[in-house]
């Protein structure tokens, strides 16, 4: 039996085709029936040929929600029809790394699909280690929309580990968020359910920031080519009464560096307040400089990761419980059949006023 999928082919070529459809392979594993996936940033940088070690011929995607299709002899967690929502990250769950929430660096799987293995961007997908990487969703039908769900794949753990639990963000913090596209707007979700005192965007794009703040609810919006960031947070901070720490300074307790460049890592080291933290959740692919001569004797918490998706079974329970609604991040709606226009419209993000795509199965 064969099943439609997306392939890459090698840098700049990808193809929709039919290929077989996947069986287990291992005990643990189990297929997945798809229901709906999406397109996630690294998936572009694949196709830009920033990822060699990705095999031509691979199905690319890690996010995913669908219906168990078929188990392995040693998954007790689940049974075929279950609704179950796909970890970004492969866990086998009993590693040295898994055992410390480091899903990924485990030793036998982390950012595997659509990596190393065949991903969710096909009607069908094998999952390793399937009682640590899957995730029963089926009470939270009417509770959780499709579209909540699937952020909560990839999107929303990268904004709450790496982003808000990283900043170790506690009610009243200031927080400011450098970078308002896919990975920014994430971890503005995730913030919010902290109650911090006040949540400051920095974006060049105006509409990036109307964005933050009307659907998102960030309270200020930056844009750094009108005016001076630094000088800027300094009179929000001075004139809003958002605690001691910050009035002292008239800096900010987090910065979350959510672009991945050298100039959005010197804005946070810019407005960090003594005893801040500074996260990073943007993929740098070159040096930056770290202002140690500065920043030394200030007491500030340097943190970086890669998702490990042990936020998930939280963060169901945030959204159903209406503390947090990853939903708004998607902003346009394909069928899989639709899949290349669905690439052709995330890889213009900023033109097409894109955060995140649905593709439905």
């Amino acid at each position: 039996m064969s099943m439609k999928a997306l392939v890459y082919n090698g840098p700049g070529k990808r193809e929709f085709k039919q290929v077989p459809i996947p069986k287990i392979e291992s005990s643990k594993d189990a297929v997945i029936k798809l229901e709906a996936t999406t397109i996630c940033g690294t998936d572009l940088h694949i196709f830009k040929g920033d990822v060699p070690e990705v095999k031509e011929g691979t199905i690319l995607g890690h996010e995913g929600i669908g219906r168990v299709h078929e188990v392995g002899s040693d998954v007790t967690k689940f049974k075929v029809g279950d609704r179950v929502l796909v970890a970004c990250i492969t866990a086998c769950g009993s590693c040295v790394y898994c055992k410390k929430n480091l899903q990924s660096h485990c030793l036998d799987g982390g950012w595997i699909l659509g990596h190393n293995i065949n991903g969710t961007q096909a009607e069908y997908t094998r999952i390793p280690y399937a009682d640590n990487s899957l995730h029963n969703v089926e009470k939270y039908e009417g509770k959780v929309s499709d579209e909540a769900l699937l952020m909560i794949s990839d999107a929303m753990p990268t904004g709450n580990e790496i982003g808000a639990l990283n900043g170790q963000i506690t009610e009243g913090d200031v927080v400011a968020i450098v970078g308002a596209g896919g990975i920014g707007s994430s971890a503005l979700v995730a913030v919010k359910s902290f109650n911090p005192g006040l949540i400051i965007v920095i974006d060049p794009d105006e509409e990036r920031l109307r964005v933050a703040k009307e659907k998102f609810g960030a309270d200020v919006g930056i844009n750094p080519t009108k005016v001076d960031v630094v000088e800027e947070i300094s009179k929000l901070v001075a004139t809003v009464n958002v605690g001691e720490r910050a009035n002292l300074t008239n800096k900010v307790d987090v910065a979350i560096e959510a672009v991945g460049i050298p100039q959005t890592f010197d804005t946070c080291q810019n407005i960090i307040a003594p005893g801040g933290r500074i996260a990073n959740v943007g993929v740098h692919g070159k040096a930056v400089n770290f202002n140690i001569q500065d920043l030394w004797s200030q007491n500030i918490t340097l943190a970086t990761g890669l998702v490990n998706a042990y936020s998930i079974p939280e963060l169901l329970e945030k959204v159903a419980s209406n503390r947090a609604d990853p939903s708004g991040l998607v902003t346009h709606k394909f069928t899989f059949d639709q899949m290349e226009e669905s690439y052709e419209t995330f890889g213009d993000a900023s033109k097409n006023k894109c955060i995140k795509v649905f593709v439905k199965f």
